[in-house]
């Protein structure tokens, strides 16, 4: 065991984040973290490492084991170069040994000027530039707050790569979908200062989860069932003359206590947006640089009211640049772009609004719009703050005391109160909870107007887009039909060297058939193997029955768990061998006929 929590308590003003939990992490777990926004997640992280102390409770960490931590907000010597930045809390000699690693680890991750001082970055770049300095600690566990933020595709296909191959344990806050399809075995849902644990990945977690609920419905209406029928009784007037009553009566008073089970709210969206003409936007022989470098080179494209366009690219290639020339907050160097005048554009952009911290929600919102138009009704911007999760005491609270998450949705909401019938959202799902985007994502099915996104959440651009504009960098914008894996698979096809033709092979002598027969060793094998998997399958199933009586000893149940593992492997492997000793006697026995 790397780590572990127990009795786990936080709180944050009146908010409890955390109620009497536990957690433990042993080597090899890849777990993520998930809740919606503002539920503590990034707290939990900065308990798990050290960073902050819990209200109650204890945190066991080996003193041997080396935890390394990216924050959600990384705070960092704004004088430092890069590189020294990468190797702040290094020794020299680590720095020696391992600058060629983070050189190339920089690299990939789009920074390739070591020199710079880190007050001259962008928040983008200043967090993976956190990345590294994460990743090249020699550490035993990796805590990771929201990593792919600002990590284009294929920075983030090569950390899939990095954390698929870290032995150590690693525990991470992110929402993207594939990223925990592919990289965690196990699932941590944080909801209303719970912690429940899914041994899975995300699409195992999402039926896991399901089921749970299930259960604890079936389990409600079951009590709810008992309750009716003793109210009955106890309403006849049954008095509580002998022990049988007195005990039925507290039977219906503890049924009465118990809570029922409490669900996750989730975020409300309703299609608000102006009435839209024909004439959308329209992009004529648009070019634009800086210092001499072509950003968008004679692109036209008019936009059309269905369009649902995914913008994709390296970082720096001007994806943020082509949403800007569109919105018209930037003019082109040459070319034309024409707004239709019933065109009402909401622009969530990557970097937001200016918010000030001091504002209060309540305020923020009002000072947008009292009320908005929906196609389910009119809600006031009261109501729309209570359907976006922020209900009357989060309201009157100021901005600044909002987690990261709870802003982005705010910033999101301020977006939609405005009723655009365009959007052009850049980076959406950056600190967005899983719940909140999926939501997202149906509301921007309904949309009634057209929709473009520079994204890097391939699962959202697989769910949005019906075409994808890759922004290359160098001023040209190609065009693809389908969603993201669809441009994928086209770019593979495009850059797949094209086959070498074969020359014509001699004619070869015809090799006689070499005669099928069992070595001796394959003879005593499959002589034995049926009674080596009896064996290992009666094994197999004595662990787990094991295992369902060891009650709370979680040390036992740690060691029968890897038992299991190992006996289930010995057992495909000899499933496995067993079947190739079948094929091969039975080709044996059709030979000599």
């Amino acid at each position: 065991m790397l780590l572990s929590a127990e009795h786990l308590s936080i709180n944050f003003g009146s908010r409890q984040l955390l109620d009497d939990v536990n957690f433990y992490l042993n080597e090899g777990d890849k777990v993520g973290v998930i809740g919606i926004n503002g539920t503590g997640k990034s707290t939990f992280l900065k308990v798990l490492s050290g960073v902050t102390e819990p209200d109650g409770g204890t945190i066991s960490r080996n003193p041997n084991v080396q935890i390394s931590l990216l924050s959600q907000n990384p705070v960092m010597d704004e004088d430092a170069t890069v590189l020294e930045q990468v190797f702040l809390h290094f020794p020299a000699e680590f720095r020696a040994l391992n600058e060629y690693e983070a050189k190339a680890m920089l690299n990939r991750l789009g920074i390739t000027d070591f020199s710079q001082k880190v007050g001259t970055l962008s928040g983008g770049q200043r967090k993976r530039v956190a990345l590294a300095a994460a990743l090249i600690h020699p550490a035993d566990v990796l805590i990771l707050d929201e990593p792919t933020n600002h990590l284009d595709s294929e920075m983030v296909s090569w950390l899939e790569d990095w954390l698929r191959r870290f032995k150590g344990g690693l525990v991470m806050v992110t929402h993207d979908r594939y990223f925990l399809e592919r990289v965690v075995n196990h699932i941590t849902e944080l909801s209303r200062g719970k912690l429940y644990h899914y041994e899975a990945n995300y699409s195992k977690y999402l039926e896991l989860r399901e089921q749970r609920q299930e259960m604890a419905e079936a389990s409600e209406r079951k009590r709810q069932s008992i309750l009716r029928v003793e109210r009955e009784w106890i309403m006849r007037g049954c008095k509580a003359r002998t022990t049988k009553s007195k005990e039925r009566i507290q039977r219906y008073e503890a049924l009465l206590d118990q809570d029922a089970p409490e669900t996750d709210e989730a975020v409300q969206m309703a299609a608000a947006s102006s009435r839209l003409g024909k004439k959308i936007i329209e992009l004529h022989d648009v070019s634009k640089s800086f210092d001499g470098r072509p950003i968008v080179s004679h692109f036209s494209y008019n936009l059309l009211r269905n369009d649902r366009i995914g913008i994709v690219g390296r970082n720096g290639a001007g994806k943020s640049t082509l949403l800007h020339l569109i919105a018209g907050e930037l003019a082109p160097d040459s070319g034309t772009v024409e707004v239709g005048a019933t065109v009402k554009i909401g622009h969530f952009s990557q970097e937001g609004r200016e918010l000030d911290l001091q504002q209060r929600v309540y305020d923020f919102i009002h000072d947008i719009a009292d009320e908005v138009k929906t196609d389910e009704g009119t809600f006031s911007a009261n109501q729309m703050m209570e359907r976006f999760l922020f209900p009357g005491d989060l309201q009157s609270v100021p901005i600044g005391r909002l987690s990261g998450g709870e802003r982005r949705r705010l910033y999101l909401l301020s977006v939609l109160m405005e009723a655009p019938n365009v959007l052009l959202l850049d980076e959406p799902t950056n600190d967005l909870d899983v719940t909140t985007l999926s939501i997202l994502e149906d509301y921007l099915q309904g949309f009634p107007g057209p929709i473009l996104a520079v994204s890097h959440d391939r699962f959202f651009l697989d769910k949005l887009a019906e075409s994808i504009f890759e922004v290359r960098g160098d001023g040209e914008i190609d065009r693809f039909t389908g969603n993201w894996s669809d441009w994928q698979a086209k770019r593979r096809e495009a850059e797949a060297p094209a086959p070498k033709a074969e020359k014509p092979k001699p004619a070869q002598e015809r090799p006689r058939e070499r005669k099928l027969k069992f070595s001796f060793k394959e003879q005593r094998e499959f002589e034995t193997i049926d009674d080596d998997l009896a064996q290992l399958e009666a094994d197999l199933a004595a662990c787990q029955a094991e295992q369902a009586a060891c009650g709370s000893d979680y040390v036992k149940l740690q060691e029968l768990q890897a038992r299991q593992a190992e006996l289930e492997a010995a057992l495909e492997e000899k499933t496995e061998r067993w079947v190739y000793l079948n094929e091969l006697k039975e080709q044996i026995d059709a030979q000599n006929g």
